[in-house]
């Protein structure tokens, strides 16, 4: 069964909406687990502090029912799919990792290609996840967060 491993980050309301995203990966995917949270400042707009953690989870659904789930749960959160890729968001989820799935398609890049150059989504897998290893980097995420730059790009833990 895959594990798979989704990114989640808010700057409206950020506590309320990421609580809310969290009780409904719950729902629809028993056994998740979550990494802790961390803010950190918007990348490519000026903006609110994002905050930002990772869920982890095992599923038999296909990747693309996954991400159907997704975007139901960022619409519960507020956001509209044709909202702006630059802007403030409720609730961005996207899919770091599908397994060992590794895929170019137009509309899904897996591994997700800038998991490892974003703080906000390598730090937090490697709370939950370290010695997972990346599918096409083939090393473990926990020795890919320790050769990032974090003071280049600083997190602070909130829970």
């Amino acid at each position: 069964m895959p594990q798979v491993h989704v990114a989640a980050g808010s700057n409206i309301e950020p506590e309320r909406h990421l609580a809310m995203a969290s009780r409904e990966l719950a729902r629809q995917f028993p056994g998740v687990r979550c990494s802790p949270w961390y803010r950190n400042r918007a990348v490519g707009f000026e903006g609110e502090d994002f905050i930002n953690f990772v869920a982890g989870f095992a599923t038999e659904r296909p990747v693309a029912e996954v991400l159907r789930v997704l975007h139901a749960i960022e619409a519960l959160c507020g956001r509209p799919r044709a909202a702006p890729r630059w802007a403030p968001r409720s609730m961005d989820l996207d899919v770091l990792l599908y397994g060992d799935l590794v895929c170019q398609e137009p509309h899904l890049k897996l591994p997700r290609p800038d998991l490892l150059k974003r703080a906000y989504m390598l730090g937090p897998l490697a709370d939950l996840a370290p010695d997972l290893v990346h599918p096409t980097e083939r090393r473990t995420i926990g020795e890919l967060w320790q050769r990032f730059d974090r003071a280049a790009h600083p997190l602070v833990k909130v829970r």
